[in-house]
């Protein structure tokens, strides 16, 4: 199938984010985060090399722990794109046992309050899946962002 032309003035220009904390695979086929216009886009983050040393010295990451490594991954992309974890409007979670959403959960309030005490929390979605991509895996989580949205400023609506 041939691609659809592209007219210049109606594409919206696309930057690929550098982050030190989170460096592209060299063999990587994907982006760590892209930047489109104001919105930020997150491939999903694990806990990766930590969960394999914690596995390889004995001491395997439990899911709580791996979903605060994933939450901090995110903070690294989104503030090296130019904003901040206030800017996180959508999560998408998952996990290899069901079971770990009560432990999910659990980081993901601790996280939020801890950097957005008092804001709303991000729109979010869990999905059960039947593995990740390394057998330690327990949890990934990717994000969007907003540069032009800040929870610390949301409001509820009312019907």
């Amino acid at each position: 199938m041939a691609a659809l032309p592209v007219t210049p003035a109606l594409a919206t220009p696309v930057r690929k984010v550098a982050c030190a904390a989170v460096p592209d695979v060299p063999h990587a086929t994907w982006s760590q985060a892209l930047v489109l216009g104001n919105e930020v886009v997150m491939s999903g983050q694990t806990a990766g090399a930590a969960a394999q040393q914690a596995t390889a010295a004995g001491t395997p990451m439990d899911a709580y722990q791996q979903a605060l490594v994933c939450l901090r991954r995110l903070q690294a992309l989104v503030e090296a794109a130019g904003g901040g974890v206030h800017n996180i409007v959508k999560l998408t979670l998952y996990l290899t046992d069901i079971a770990d959403r009560e432990a999910v959960g659990r980081a993901r309030r601790d996280f939020f309050a801890e950097v957005l005490p008092g804001a709303l929390f991000p729109a979010s979605t869990l999905v059960a899946v039947s593995a990740l991509v390394q057998p330690e895996l327990r949890v990934e989580v990717d994000a969007i962002a907003r540069l032009d949205a800040d929870l610390r400023q949301a409001v509820l609506a009312t019907a």
